[in-house]
């Protein structure tokens, strides 16, 4: 009785150890995944979709070096949780970051994104990629600002 007990009390220890940890859905969820994710769902006519507040963010006239930031929603109008398990910049100056767990149905999140403006004089246009689980499997929007060069 005592040795069943000691057990489940190191059982329990271990799963709540484990359970503790803050890692992401994102963090554990492979391209192929996502992949039969998005079969089984589209397979059951239950599909996440994205829709966000606005496609383009325009920061306007910004002095070179400056960092900016801004925010887009994106709310999820499908049938299943919305996943975003990877999203980029099209360069190392734009810096997106998603929601690290699902979207439910009806729900919205912020996804932050920060634009270094170092090195980069003159009209700017970046795009961010989101790798998600809706029917493309990727959704796409842009920031935008027009960067004066620094003095010499």
């Amino acid at each position: 009785m005592l040795r069943k007990s000691v057990g489940l009390l190191s059982l329990s220890l271990v799963v709540l150890g484990t359970a503790c940890k803050q890692e992401s859905i994102a963090d554990k969820i492979t391209e192929e995944d996502m992949k039969a994710i998005q079969t089984e769902n589209a397979i059951a006519g239950r599909l996440a979709k994205a829709e966000f507040d606005k496609e383009v963010h325009d920061f306007g006239t910004i002095a070179e070096g400056a960092i900016v930031e801004t925010e887009f929603m994106v709310k999820n109008t499908g049938d299943s949780d919305l996943m975003i398990y990877e999203a980029k910049g099209s360069c190392g100056c734009t810096v997106p970051q998603p929601p690290k767990e699902p979207i439910k149905p009806g729900e919205s999140a912020p996804i932050k994104v920060s634009f270094d403006s170092k090195g980069k004089p003159g009209a700017q246009e970046k795009t961010v990629t989101l790798k998600t689980n809706t029917a493309n499997g990727h959704e796409m929007f842009k920031i935008k600002a027009n960067v004066t060069p620094a003095a010499k």
